[in-house]
């Protein structure tokens, strides 16, 4: 029983012992850690603040990037609806000048087959003309060998004078 009943005089060493410790421990290691603890309460405290910030400033970020893709979308819209519009314009321009050039060319075409038809026309006209002559002194010529034609002919003319 001596074993599990302790002596007063241990008991007394081992509170005194005890005693000694805790005033110890109090005085020169309780305090740092505390102050360690607290400090890396702090620490922690502070980084998820900072995570939280974080976080708060990435959602901020990813809505003000979604409104820039929006306004970019827009103007990238309003850019290629503005380009389709130039584009319609200048192919219209394009379409009236060409016909303005063909109505111009079709003109010069007409007025040159023209020019060319009176032309022709004139030098159609000479030649009659000359050949209308060449068989009229051929007819004449023969007509002029016998004394009565000339005659004949003298006084069907003096008619065609009259008459005119």
């Amino acid at each position: 029983m001596e074993l599990l009943v302790p002596e007063i005089g241990l008991v007394v060493f081992q509170t005194i012992a005890f005693l000694l410790l805790m005033f110890l421990l109090t005085k020169f290691a309780w305090k740092p850690i505390l102050a360690a603890i607290k400090e890396r309460e702090h620490t922690i405290d502070e980084a998820l603040n900072k995570a939280e910030l974080a976080k708060q400033e990435m959602v901020r970020l990813a809505a003000q990037n979604e409104d820039l893709m929006k306004e970019a979308r827009a103007e990238r819209d309003l850019i290629l609806k503005e380009a389709k519009t130039l584009k319609d314009s200048i192919v219209s321009e394009a379409k009236h000048h060409a016909q303005a050039e063909g109505a111009k060319l079709i003109e010069k075409a007409k007025i040159e087959i023209e020019n060319q038809k009176k032309a022709a026309l004139s030098e159609l006209k000479g030649q009659v003309s000359a050949l209308s002559l060449e068989i009229a002194e051929r007819v004449l010529r023969t007509q002029l060998d016998d004394k009565s034609k000339q005659q004949e002919l003298v006084a069907s003319l003096l008619k065609d004078v009259e008459l005119n």
